[in-house]
């Protein structure tokens, strides 16, 4: 029993602080976003878990004394932070999904009900009537783990339920994958508990499984944060280099290879008129509608943004009618996501493209500037006779 409550505690210990390495990493950012924000708070409550079950393996190695208060105060601890851990979960994973009413108080207020229950039955359970909850022998009765299960399989479901229906809405293969990954993430974590049970709880399996699955989420937000533009999620001018420079990447057997210039029309004219605000909105639709079209021609290829308002995409389609294709997919899905939006400004883009010739001794930068140049001569066509 000895060597298990020091084994046991060890490993909260180790799990904690790295958590509390992450979680003083990102409290030092000095650009926290939402997502950041939900995903410190689903650590934190992850961290005030460890400590409570390390106290609880205390309890039963029988280095601190079992009693009902013991017992019953460190189950109900336990019970309020796993659906604490699943509720903050959940947040984190609606603003990773982009669900659009999180924000909405009242939406805030029903997804928030599940754990006010939890944390007023404990309470109630604690002060009022123990023996619901533990008998005569310090046992936990089966009421206890109809609670603790309960709710966070509400979230878990509720998640599921998203994440489905948001996989389902997204053309971008790479949305889809994160999407997914979010939402399987607590049944992982489910797993790493259902081993510890089945291990009779002398490994703290549950403690090491939550700690990967949440440092293989945090390297995949640092790896965004290094590669990804801040406001559209897109590639930045970085990555558009190191793409450029893999040839096994920008050169797809048995396809074409194309460099795609995209620049809003009268971006400064939105500015200008409407507020930046809206401005950063244009750019957000714009990148969204890229990434969209992209999707639906089925076609592999890079995105991001150039800079300022303009962006630039490496399409590696079969043929060039693909392009043309491509092109008229862009302008439909900037379309589609202005109507969307209901926003009270048109926007229109110029798109210029070239083919990149690998076997006539072409390189990245002359099929870009030709691209770019092609970009502005299509900016003219298209404020002078407009593109449908």
């Amino acid at each position: 029993m000895n060597y298990f409550l020091l084994f046991y505690t060890e490993a909260n210990i180790v799990c904690f602080i790295i958590f509390a390495i992450m979680l003083l990493h990102d409290v030092r950012s000095i650009d926290s976003q939402e997502k950041q924000i939900k995903y410190d708070r689903t650590l934190i409550a992850f961290m005030l878990y460890f400590v409570s079950d390390s106290i609880w393996a205390a309890v039963i190695s029988g280095a601190i004394p079992k009693s009902t208060f013991t017992v019953l105060l460190l189950s109900i601890t336990n019970m309020i932070l796993m659906a604490a851990i699943t509720y903050c979960w959940f947040c984190y994973a609606l603003a990773v999904e982009r669900v659009e009413h999180r924000d909405d108080r009242n939406f805030k207020k029903v997804t928030a009900i599940p754990l006010a229950i939890t944390v007023a039955l404990g309470i109630l359970m604690f002060l009022m009537n123990p023996e619901t909850l533990l008998d005569e022998n310090f046992t936990l009765k089966p009421l206890y783990t109809v609670i603790q299960v309960g709710v966070p399989i509400i979230y878990i479901i509720s998640e599921l339920i998203i994440t489905i229906g948001r996989i389902k809405k997204a053309d971008d293969r790479e949305e889809k994958k994160l999407f997914l990954s979010v939402g399987i993430f607590p049944l992982m974590v489910v797993f790493g508990g259902i081993g510890q049970v089945l291990s009779a709880s002398n490994s703290p399996i549950f403690c090491f499984c939550s700690t990967i699955l949440m440092i293989v989420f945090y390297l995949h937000s640092m790896e965004k944060q290094i590669s990804a533009d801040p406001l559209t999620g897109l590639n930045n001018r970085g990555q558009l280099q190191h793409y450029a420079s893999q040839e096994n990447a920008i050169r797809r057997e048995g396809r074409l290879t194309y460099i795609v210039m995209i620049d809003i029309n009268d971006f400064k004219q939105i500015n200008d008129t409407f507020g930046h605000a809206n401005g950063d909105k244009a750019l957000v639709m714009v990148a969204d509608s890229l990434k969209k079209s992209m999707g639906r021609t089925s076609m592999p290829g890079f995105i991001g943004r150039y800079g300022g308002d303009e962006f630039v995409m490496i399409p590696h389609p079969h043929d060039e009618a693909s392009m043309v294709k491509l092109e008229k997919t862009i302008r439909e899905c900037i379309s589609e996501v202005c109507k969307k939006e209901s926003v009270p400004f048109d926007i229109s883009v110029g798109i210029g493209y070239d083919r990149l010739d690998f076997d006539g001794g072409d390189s990245f930068q002359s099929c870009l500037e030709r691209a770019d140049q092609k970009l502005y001569e299509n900016k003219i066509l298209v404020k002078s006779s407009p593109i449908s």
